[in-house]
């Protein structure tokens, strides 16, 4: 049976724990963990496009 792409599921891989990032300055070493909401609506490119909006914003606020 020919494979059908309209048919076919994908499953995406939860991790177990969530990404996180290593970084050593000197004698500390710093982890940090992200994680990101499973309900959120805003896309990662309307959250930057918000964010620069309001950083522009706040500067000619205090112009």
């Amino acid at each position: 049976m020919p494979n059908n792409p309209s048919k076919t599921t994908t499953k995406t891989a939860v991790p177990e724990t969530p990404p996180s990032l290593v970084k050593k300055i000197d004698n500390i070493t710093y982890r940090v963990w992200a994680h990101f909401s499973e309900t959120s609506t805003e896309t990662m490119e309307d959250k930057i496009k918000r964010m620069l909006k309001d950083e522009v914003r706040q500067m000619m606020e205090s112009e």
